[in-house]
């Protein structure tokens, strides 16, 4: 294998072991996974249009993405400083905010595409 193969591969390993050890250590993690387990045939069965389908889907994934960020933030500060730092636990309550943030947006992707499917628009 070539050296941007070689590359190519590390990475992806490298992003096999962070997606595996955030869904080990976060409850979080294993909860949003279920979820999007669950809403890849919903969306499927709620609309026909592949680009509405991508849309609930990857909704989902920045979820799990942003998730990924907030665990990478929280695990750094906990190594960094064991004892109670007021920004440390700032910098950890941004990263849930971000969190939510995303989940507010796919909570209203996903009642848009619900709301079509039942007629109500």
């Amino acid at each position: 294998m070539g050296k941007p193969v070689n590359r190519i591969w590390r990475a992806t390993c490298n992003t096999w072991r962070g997606f595996c050890a955030a869904v080990a250590s976060e409850a979080a993690m294993r909860q949003e996974l279920a979820v999007l387990v669950f809403a890849v045939p919903v969306a499927f069965l709620i609309t026909p249009d592949p680009w509405k389908r991508v849309l609930l889907i990857a909704v989902h994934v920045l979820i799990l993405t942003v998730e990924l960020l907030n665990t990478a933030i929280e695990k750094l500060a906990d190594e960094v400083a064991r004892d109670h730092r007021p920004l440390i636990e700032k910098a950890k309550d941004m990263g849930s905010a971000a969190v939510a943030g995303t989940i507010v947006i796919a909570a209203l992707v996903w009642l848009l595409a619900l709301g079509e499917f039942a007629g109500l628009w």
